[in-house]
């Protein structure tokens, strides 16, 4: 069964730091895109970073300077770093990936969504 597992979420006092980790498992070719995403309560889901499978990193106006996405496609992990956290980045946050099965097509999945909160 191919999942998408996080973990990491917690709660941090503003001004602190958290690390999400996103483990992808199962009958997997290959990952192509990664990304955390997170929603707020009442609020739409919103795209915080991305990583291609080359590397190369986008991230949402909010989180730069502040948060660092990475992956290892050896243990097909995606990792956000994030420092400074802000009240306003207390939101469940979500993995998402493109997997190649064998099949050899692109499938989406996402992750079960970790919470962070950011309170004192």
């Amino acid at each position: 069964q191919v999942q998408l597992v996080e973990s990491g979420g917690g709660l941090v006092q503003p001004g602190g730091s958290l690390r999400l980790s996103c483990a992808a498992s199962g009958n997997i070719l290959s990952i192509n895109a990664m990304g955390w995403y997170r929603q707020a309560p009442g609020k739409q889901r919103e795209a915080v970073a991305v990583i291609t499978s080359g590397g190369s990193t986008n991230y949402a106006d909010s989180a730069k300077g502040r948060f660092t996405i990475a992956r290892d496609n050896a243990k097909n992990t995606v990792y956000l770093q994030m420092h400074s956290l802000k009240p306003e980045d207390a939101a469940v946050y979500y993995c998402n990936a493109g997997l190649v099965q064998p099949d050899r097509y692109q499938y989406d999945y996402w992750g079960q969504g970790t919470q962070v909160t950011v309170s004192s």
